[in-house]
Formats: structure tokens, sequence, C-alpha cells
């Protein structure tokens, strides 16, 4: 069976929700998988929900849109409320426990895993990290790849300026990975 996965990352404008979106896209292309990554630019970004959509196939890509994706990663609850009903059934659904409540995740019918993100980010020193604990945990959940190709495809989406920041996101990549084993 040929690897295939689609997903939906959703959360607060500002979480980083477009970089971990856009690494998952990176690291899908260096790990030699065919790739569509699409965000969603608009008013959402103030405050509201803001997304992106990465799909990683070893075929063709037929359409990058996703209307009922096979996963989702979930930042906030305003993104749990408007994406968890889309997910198929058995989906892989990690959320950021530290902001939503998980009695609020359809555990009957999806595979969701509480990942506290913003808790974990904190105790590695810095909460804007939550978004790389959040993939962490997802590339662990999955197996769509390697961890250590994501890991490396941090160079890819990090600047050069903020270069001495790659080996902290990826401390925090592997703590993610690590609550989920």
């Amino acid at each position: 069976m040929s690897r295939y996965l689609d997903t939906i990352i959703a959360g607060f404008g500002g979480q980083g929700v477009m970089l971990i979106g856009n690494l998952l896209a990176y690291a899908g292309m260096q790990d030699g998988l065919n790739v569509t990554y699409i965000p969603v630019y608009g008013p959402e970004m103030r405050g509201g929900t803001a997304n992106c959509t990465v799909v990683l196939a070893e075929e063709e890509i037929g359409s990058p849109i996703i209307r009922r994706p096979t996963s989702l990663i979930i930042m906030n609850r305003p993104s749990l409320d408007k994406f968890q009903s889309r997910l198929q059934d058995d989906g892989i659904c990690v959320v950021n426990s530290s902001l939503v409540d998980m009695e609020l995740a359809d555990t009957d019918r999806l595979n969701c895993l509480a990942v506290p993100a913003n808790d974990i980010a904190d105790k590695l020193g810095n909460t804007r990290m939550a978004n790389m604990v959040a993939l962490g945990a997802f590339i662990q959940a999955t197996q769509v790849m390697p961890l250590d190709v994501v890991q490396g495809a941090l160079e890819n989406v990090i600047s050069a300026h903020y270069s001495h920041l790659i080996p902290k996101n990826a401390e925090a990549l592997q703590a993610g990975a690590d609550h989920v084993k």
C-alpha cells in the first residue's frame, strides 16, 4: 500500500500553523513524496482560526482540496469546532489539550490524541514552540515519515536569521513525538 496522508492544520493566527504546514510539506518532499500545501490567508488570521492543508502521497495528487481529511492538527477550540466534524471516521486528530477541553473531542468516532502542546513547550522554555510539539506528536501518531526527516527540513522553513532556533525546534518536535510514544 502506498503512503497517503491529508491533513488540515488549524489554530489561531500567530500559533505557527502555517509554519508547521510548510515544514510538513518540505519534509514530505525530502522524503520523496508528492506534496501539496495550501495556506488559507484572510481575516481569520486576526484572532480567528487560521488553517492550511497538506497532502502527502507516493502517487500523483489528483486534487489539493480536502473535504474529508484523514487527519487533523487542532491548536485551539474554534478550530476543533470548525473541523472535527469533517474528519473521516477513525481519523487521527492531534488536539492541543493545553487549550482545548478533551471532553469536546469526538473520541467515539475519531482517534483523538491529547497533547498538552503549550505545557510541553513551556517546559522547553518557549511557549511559541507548541506548534512544533504538536507536529512531532502528529508525525509519531501517523508514522507518515521518520521524525528526523522533519527535523532535517527545519532549515528550509526557518530563515537564516533565526537558524539558532533550529535545535530548540528539533527538540520540541522530539518532545511531541515522545509524548505520543
